[in-house]
Formats: C-alpha cells, structure tokens, sequence
C-alpha cells in the first residue's frame, strides 16, 4: 500500500524525533517556572479588562492612565515575589510598557534609571570592590577578631561585631560568604568536644550571628543595603527631600546598636546559651589567617586611605558644606569622585598600575542600579497617576496615629521575608507618603521605620542571601531560625517604631512636630 522508499524513510524518521523530542520537553519542561512567568502577564490582562479604577476618578482619561499603571505595578509585584524572572529584568518593564501604554514617554522613563541615587550606589560598589581587591575587608575582620578574645561568646560577638561593621559598606552578601569558611574553621576545632548540645548552640549563634549581623549592618549607611537607597531617591523624586548620608546615620545608626546588641544577647545568652563551652586553639586559627595576608603594602595603604576619606566625606558633608555653601557636594559627588581616584591613584610604588582597572567592575552587581531605576520608575507613575492616594484612602482615618503605625511597619517587616527587600520598599514606601499625608503627618515618620524594617527578615533561609548562605552550611535547621526570627522580628518592631519617631526629629529639625 505504501511504499517504503528513501524519502519516506526519512520523512518517518525526521517525525519520529520531532515526536520524541517534544516528548522530552514537554516531561522535562520546568512547568512550574512557566505558570510563574504567565500570572504576571495573566494579572496585567485581567486589571485591564477589570478597570478597578472605572468610576474612581472624574476624567476617564485618568482612570484608564491609573488602570493602565497599576496593571503594570501588579505584574512587577507578581514578578517579584514568585522570583518569575530575575529581578533587574523585571525593573526594566516599566521601560518597555509605560511608553507603549502611554504613560511616559521613553526619555521621561529613562531618566529615572540615571537618578543620582543609582550613581551614588554605583559607587559604593566600587569603593566595595576595592576593599574586597585588596583583601582590606578580611584583614578588618580578623583584626576585630583578635581583639574581641576566643571564649565562645567572644567569639559570636567578635564574627558579628566584624560582619555587621563591613557590611555597613559593602554587599552584605560578600560579607556573609567571606566570614562563613573562618568561622567553619572553628567550629572545626569542636571535634570531639564532650557536650554535643553546647557545641550545636555555638554552632547556630555563630552561624545565624553572622547571617543577622550582616543584615543588620546594612541598615546603618546609606549605601550599607538597596532599599535604603531606593528610600532615599523616592524621598527627592516624591517629596523633593534630600536624605543625606550623615542625616541617615543619625537615625539608622543608634537604632542598628540597640538592635545588635539584642541579637548578640538573644542568640548568645537566651535562645542558644554558649557560656559552658570551651574551644582550644581558636585565637591559633585566627592569627595563621592574619600570616597568611602579610604585611600592608602600598596599594593596601592606599585604598583605605581612599576608603577612609569617602567615608569621612559622607559623613560630614553637613559641615563641610556649612561651611563651604558654594561648593555644591553631594552624596552622589563624593561617590563619584572617590571611584576616579580609584582609577586614577597608583597601585603600588613604582607607578606601574592604578588602585583598580576596569576588569574589577565585571563583578559590580550591575542589576540592582536597574532595580532602583525600575522601583523608582513605577513610584513616580503611581503617585502621578493618583493610585497612591487611592491605597492611602482604605486606611480608616479614625484609626489612631500609633496603631496604624504600628500595623503598617509590621506589614513591611513580615512582607519582607517573603519578597525582595528592595521590591517591597519600592512598592510600599509611595504607598506609605500618601497614607502619612492623608493623616497629616510628614512621610518620614512613616517611611523611614518601614525601610528600616524591610532589612529585618530573620525568620526564614530564603528571605536574604546571609540567610541562604548560612542556611546551606548544613549546620541549622529551618526550626532553629525560624524560631529565632520570629523573637526577633517582634523585638525589631519593639525597637524600630518608637526610636525612629524620638530620632527623625533629630536628624530632620525642620520637620519636628
């Protein structure tokens, strides 16, 4: 009936692995993935077709600007928290569809991807990447290590006293991954230590010290951690309010000692006592790693004398331009301007290289300057497009000042073991100024505890990447920081609200009440 020749033979083999091999995709395909990928486009078409903004405003025009906006921010939101794609490549849609949709128009959306606010923390990546290049960032640990002793609460108290202050300047995730292999290796000099129990709680407080230190630290500067960043470009954007690095630290920094403090105290001495434990040879395994860096060099020296003249800048840029109105310095400037010098200085004595070459910036987390440009993008277009007013509107205006407060904060804190911090205040903080408006009360009181509170996330492996990281050593259970970051979390809303209200005044006289 049919005949078998060559071109049929083919024809039947080429179908043969066409099947087959749609067989494999389909069984192997990551379904899961995909139905993450989809809602966000399925929930941008279903606000669309809903037009939950119809009747809110007088104009239709308007209406169908804040549906077309919020049908965006939704499948960011979506997004965002199913981690449907990586989070920079999701910043980038407002670029790609509010000129589409008529929302901005492409150089307005551009522009916010080159606020000053990216380039300030494009900065301090670099200033990052040169104490990482040159191993500044391990010898102040170890020297902090040194210092605090080897008994085991010294111990927790010396890993996190070195994580959280590094990390008040670099990627807290570089922090983390730097400071797990030493403290690995004394929690290698346990073997065959007596008490198994002392040595597990030892092992969780050093562990989970690092990981919560780290994200604690972040909270103090301004380029410490993302999200206090993206705070501070949505306060000039928004509200036309410069927060400065010294203004910041003035608020963040008391409130990240207190919050250490406990840390170190309810991990050390309440939840994982570590007191009975005795470890030999530890301040042995500390000194080898300090022989093995050497003696400074010159290009040592002189990155942390770069390093320590941005800081310095940073934090009395107040005074210095008090003193000097006409100079115009900014933030952003000193970032700028300690990055040149890192191209520019020499490396070593002869003049052969400088401080840094181009290839360093390969490893500068380029995605997180789009994340700021995309959360930035969308505040702008919800607020213009009245969607903030409209959220700030359901907060029932009876409702007394602390109690809203109160409730709010702990939304952004619980929210932010389940989502990006960075996402969450970008979408929460816009929200967080109209509400403050509405009950007459300057944003800052509102905002501020809330980014604060973003960095808190304590209780669960995948809600920061020190979390993970720690996580993956193997040594603790979900069990273990779950419990510990519940009792944290509490305590961290018991510290963040009252102090931020008693300390924006301080730092914002202009504001106070």
């Amino acid at each position: 009936m049919f005949q078998n020749n060559g071109a049929t033979t083919l024809w039947y083999s080429w179908f043969g692995i066409l099947v087959a091999s749609a067989t494999r995709v389909v069984f192997f395909m990551d379904w899961w993935r995909i139905v993450r990928q989809l809602l966000g486009p399925a929930a941008f078409a279903g606000i669309l077709l809903l037009e939950p903004f119809a009747n809110h405003f007088p104009e239709a025009s308007q209406s169908d600007q804040a549906n077309r906006v919020l049908a965006v921010g939704v499948w960011m939101l979506v997004w965002w928290i199913l981690e449907a794609a990586p989070l920079a490549v999701t910043a980038l849609l407002p670029m790609l569809l509010f000129p589409l949709l008529s929302v901005m128009a492409p150089e307005q959306t551009a522009l916010h991807y080159g606020h000053p606010i990216v380039f300030l923390f494009f900065g301090g990546f670099v200033l990052a990447l040169g104490l990482e290049h040159y191993r500044l960032h391990l010898r102040i640990a170890l020297y902090i290590l040194s210092w605090t002793g080897t008994s085991p609460p010294r111990l927790v108290l010396g890993f996190m006293l070195a994580t959280g202050f590094l990390s008040m300047w670099i990627s807290n995730t570089a922090t983390t991954v730097m400071m797990l292999p030493m403290a690995i290796s004394v929690l290698n000099l346990l073997q065959g230590e007596a008490n198994e129990k002392s040595q597990q709680n030892f092992a969780v407080a050093l562990l989970l010290g690092i990981a919560f230190s780290a994200n604690v630290g972040g909270m103090a500067t301004l380029i410490g951690t993302p999200p206090n960043l993206v705070f501070a470009g949505m306060m000039q954007n928004r509200l036309g309010i410069t927060v400065s690095f010294g203004r910041w630290m003035v608020v963040a920094l008391p409130i990240v000692v207190i919050l250490f403090a406990v840390v170190y105290v309810v991990l050390s001495y309440v939840l994982f006592p570590t007191t009975s434990l005795k470890i030999a040879n530890a301040d042995v395994v500390i000194r080898n790693e300090r022989t093995k860096l050497g003696p400074m060099q010159f290009g040592d020296t002189l990155m942390l004398a770069v390093f320590v003249l941005a800081a310095g800048l940073w934090i009395g840029k107040e005074f210095i331009v008090w003193f000097w109105p006409k100079l115009g310095l900014t933030d952003t400037s000193i970032a700028l301007f300690s990055v040149v010098l890192l191209f520019v200085l020499p490396g070593d004595a002869r003049f052969r290289k400088p401080l840094l070459t181009w290839d360093v910036t390969t490893r500068l987390p380029w995605g997180i300057l789009l994340l700021f440009g995309g959360g930035l993008c969308l505040a702008e277009a919800l607020g213009k497009a009245g969607i903030i007013d409209a959220l700030a509107s359901l907060v029932p205006p009876t409702w007394p000042y602390w109690i809203v407060l109160f409730f709010l904060i702990a939304v952004a804190l619980y929210l932010t073991e389940v989502m990006s911090n960075v996402a969450l205040v970008g979408v929460f903080v816009p929200v967080l100024i109209g509400i403050a408006q509405s009950m007459e009360v300057h944003p800052l009181y509102l905002a501020i505890p809330a980014t604060l509170a973003s960095s808190c996330a304590f209780m669960l492996p995948m809600a920061t990447p020190p979390n993970a990281i720690v996580f993956g050593s193997g040594k603790i259970t979900v069990a273990q920081m779950f419990i510990a970051g519940f009792v944290l979390n509490l305590l961290s809303l018991m510290i963040i609200v009252p102090l931020t209200q008693v300390l924006i005044p301080l730092a914002f006289p202009a504001i106070a009440p």
